[in-house]
């Protein structure tokens, strides 16, 4: 069997979309990928990520919010920024890792002026399912600039 790419995901603060991403990868690609997570900063585990993952049957419950420097140590073959941020404050990573950029909306911004915890809660599920579909063309969808 081919060894597994690795690929980190990364965010802001490693508590919303770089976590569903790491959770999508490992049930849906862990034959293929060597998923794992982390921010430029770290924030905690966002709890509404971990509802409506659970709903779609992937518990990223166990889970905790890493700094990136916790994982330079990993050689990467594909660095994942799922957010603007991230992108622009990428660090250099040690050996072959490509930095590539899927861009997602950010659930807790969203849903800072939902009016229920439904509204609150329909903004993380759609972001929740365009990550799901990237990580689905995965490694196929890892271009140098990639739109979900």
């Amino acid at each position: 069997m081919p060894e597994r790419l690795r690929i980190l995901f990364l965010c802001t603060g490693n508590a919303c979309r770089s976590q569903m991403a790491e959770g999508w990868a490992r049930a849906l690609q862990n034959d293929r990928l060597e998923a794992c997570s982390a921010g430029i900063e770290t924030r905690g585990l966002d709890p509404k990520a971990v509802q409506v993952m659970a709903e779609a049957g992937v518990d990223i419950s166990r889970h905790r919010s890493k700094n990136v420097q916790e994982v330079m140590g990993i050689e990467f073959d594909y660095v994942v920024t799922v957010c603007g941020h991230a992108h622009e404050h990428c660090p250099l990573f040690p050996g072959k890792a490509e930095i590539v950029h899927a861009g997602f909306d950010d659930p807790p911004s969203l849903a800072r002026d939902a009016k229920t915890e439904e509204e609150a809660l329909a903004h993380y599920r759609r972001v929740r399912d365009e990550i799901k579909a990237f990580v689905e063309r995965l490694p196929q969808a890892l271009t140098k600039e990639t739109v979900p």
